[in-house]
């Protein structure tokens, strides 16, 4: 997989599909990196000029020093696309990755065509919250958030049904850079658009896990109650829904992007 030497940063990504077809970038999760859309990009790069990527801290991609903030990584996908020649693209963000496509359209909606925010909020737990977590990585390092992530990511059933998906993530999780992960949890800490999402004014897909914890169907709501014009699907998932209903999320984006 190719790497972009940007200005302070090295990004890991993958492009495929066709140079004529619009172009769809993906944005993962805290924790993750860009195989977490694995199951959706045989479909998605038979529609779409496909851009992958590793976030900052994330991947392959470089580990500057934290903290981070949603804005900062919101211009590494810019900077991302125009190293890639990609004037305008569809965008499609889980958990903080959804925080990164708010952040796009609010700042720079000229470049977007349509949003799709997955399994995310405007506001994401609390600094207790995330000061907290950011002390148990300083103390006891990622294996232990890696424990306890399953819980918050997966149902019992796809935990069941599914562990070697399950191991994999995990796994990604455990090998994590800390400071990677810690300045990834200072930028969920610090983001709060919720007085801002009525400025949003590109056409957005609001997909909400059923049984997420940290981003619930009340918060996936609230997103399409206050972006205008915005539409709203449960997917029978938690957390990362791009893995436990995989193919859902790949017929509600491509028939939402296909419009």
């Amino acid at each position: 997989m190719p790497f972009a030497d940007l200005p302070h940063l090295r990004v890991h990504y993958a492009l495929s599909g066709e140079l004529s077809q619009p172009a769809l970038i993906l944005s993962n999760s805290l924790g993750t990196n860009f195989s977490m859309w694995d199951a959706q990009a045989p479909w998605f790069e038979k529609e779409f000029r496909l851009l992958r990527y590793d976030m900052r801290g994330h991947g392959q991609s470089s580990v500057p020093p934290p903290p981070y903030s949603v804005p900062e990584l919101a211009a590494d996908v810019l900077a991302l696309a125009d190293s890639l020649a990609i004037d305008r693209f569809h965008f499609c963000g889980l958990s903080i990755g959804g925080m990164i496509g708010m952040s796009v359209a609010l700042d720079s909606p000229q470049r977007l065509r349509k949003l799709i925010l997955c399994s995310t909020a405007p506001k994401i737990g609390t600094l207790e919250s995330w000061n907290a977590r950011m002390a148990t990585v300083r103390a006891q390092g990622m294996k232990e958030i890696a424990r306890t992530t399953a819980a918050r990511w997966f149902t019992p059933t796809f935990q069941s049904s599914s562990a070697d998906v399950v191991a994999a993530i995990l796994g990604a999780v455990e090998s994590m850079n800390p400071d990677g992960y810690i300045g990834g949890c200072c930028a969920v800490r610090d983001f709060d658009a919720r007085a801002e999402l009525s400025k949003i004014r590109v056409p957005t897909l609001v997909l909400t896990g059923t049984h997420d914890p940290a981003a619930p169907p009340l918060d996936g709501h609230f997103l399409a109650d206050h972006i205008p014009a915005a539409r709203y699907a449960e997917l029978n998932a938690s957390h990362i829904s791009s893995l436990e209903d995989a193919s859902h999320l790949t017929s509600e984006v491509l028939s939402f992007l296909g419009e």
